[in-house]
């Protein structure tokens, strides 16, 4: 029995170490699995535009699906909730059969990591099986994904200022200590020189006429996160320095420029909404680029499941998962709610223009209470932080990236 164990320990150590021919070749394989879910989510993410934006010359076929009438209830908006409900349920059965999985040796690690024929079996029919359920599930299934896709906003963030936090405490630990301080210095001061940039843009392009109150309200009030979130961050009870700050002020700044040019078109406060609505190679590209940053997050996101705990375990065991199986596919399933809110615009009566993503007023409020919320946990981790020791909270944060890689 222990000869075994060791032949599958060796085994993976050369997997694992070896080429990616050997990465690939072998079937369980938990490093490269991960890659290979990636693959699948975007191309389902592909799929649900498809028939979105081009499902027309699919009409012929779907009117086979007796709950399609005539192809109509299996394009547009709905056509995207369909596809993301398989996709769901696929990340979802993945998720319950894989979320108690701890040991590399085990029968779950080898689902998760293997069996690839029957998943591919299993995929399509998933993607397909929705298709066949009638309008009214449909709908359902497009309330909750409102909430599915707030639960995956909602980890995102707390992984991306996790993050944040773990890099100025990095730079800080470092053994040339005065040397770092320069250059936390100097990134912090170049990422609120963009801070300000950005603002002073946003008032720009979007404040074109004094009667837009409600985008002079969204960009005055991120400048006074920005300097709320520095406040905090330099208490002297606190003493967060000022790189995580800055970085956090660049992510909130990115977000309220996300949240303000969602406005649709026709909008006179938004002067980038009569050219969004023809299609021409920046709409593609800008279509293309938040396609692919949506799956990469969902990616990077899954893998990212030792930000979520609690204390360090520093007995772990040598034969321990590389990353939380279970979390990497709940984070999966969630984030096929949240493409599915993107290509609709957080709308499920709403109609989308082809090669738009994520546009609509519904879309500006998401994005702005996405804002608010981060500079809330980001204050709350500040806060509860200077009340534990260096060393709790290193154990807590320090181990966030390492899943990623």
């Amino acid at each position: 029995m222990e000869t075994g164990a060791s032949s599958d320990k060796n085994g993976y150590e050369v997997i694992k170490n070896g080429s990616w021919f050997i990465q690939f070749r072998n079937g369980y394989n938990p490093w490269m699995a991960r890659y290979v879910y990636g693959l699948m989510f975007l191309l389902v993410n592909l799929l649900a535009w498809v028939v979105r934006d081009y499902g027309r010359g699919a009409l012929t076929e779907m009117k086979k699906f007796k709950n399609c009438k005539d192809g109509l209830n299996c394009l547009g908006t709905e056509g995207v909730l369909r596809v993301s409900l398989g996709c769901f349920l696929f990340y979802f059965i993945m998720f319950l059969s894989t979320v108690a999985t701890s040991k590399t040796h085990s029968s779950r690690d080898k689902w998760h990591s293997g069996w690839w024929f029957a998943k591919l079996l299993m995929w399509p029919g998933l993607i397909i099986f929705p298709f066949l359920l009638p309008s009214s599930i449909i709908d359902l299934y497009g309330e909750i994904a409102h909430f599915g896709a707030g639960v995956f906003l909602l980890i995102q963030l707390i992984s991306i200022i996790s993050f944040i936090t773990w890099l100025n405490e990095f730079f800080l630990s470092q053994k040339d200590a005065e040397r770092c301080h320069v250059h936390v210095m100097l990134l912090a001061t170049i990422a609120y020189t963009l801070c300000i940039l950005g603002v002073i843009l946003m008032y720009i392009w979007y404040v074109p006429d004094p009667s837009c109150l409600l985008n002079i309200f969204f960009i005055t009030w991120t400048l006074f996160l920005i300097q709320l979130m520095a406040s905090i961050s330099l208490h002297p009870k606190i003493n967060a320095g000022f790189l995580t700050p800055s970085l956090m002020g660049l992510y909130v700044v990115f977000i309220c420029w996300c949240a303000i040019r969602r406005h649709p078109v026709g909008e006179i406060c938004n002067r980038n909404a009569e050219s969004s609505s023809r299609t021409d190679w920046l709409t593609i590209i800008s279509f293309v680029v938040a396609l692919l940053a949506m799956v990469i997050a969902t990616f990077s996101t899954g893998v990212d499941s030792q930000c979520f705990q609690f204390r360090k375990d520093e007995n772990q065991e040598e034969d321990a998962i590389p990353y939380g199986y279970g979390f990497f596919h709940f984070v999966f399933a969630t984030g096929a709610m949240y493409f599915a809110m993107l290509l609709i615009g957080w709308n499920i009566h709403h109609s989308m223009k082809r090669w738009t993503i994520d546009v609509g007023w519904t879309s500006t409020w998401v994005r702005i209470v996405n804002e608010w919320l981060a500079v809330c946990i980001y204050s709350n981790l500040d806060v509860g932080g200077s009340n534990d020791t260096e060393e709790q909270t290193n154990n807590i944060r320090a181990t966030c990236h390492l899943s990623v890689l």
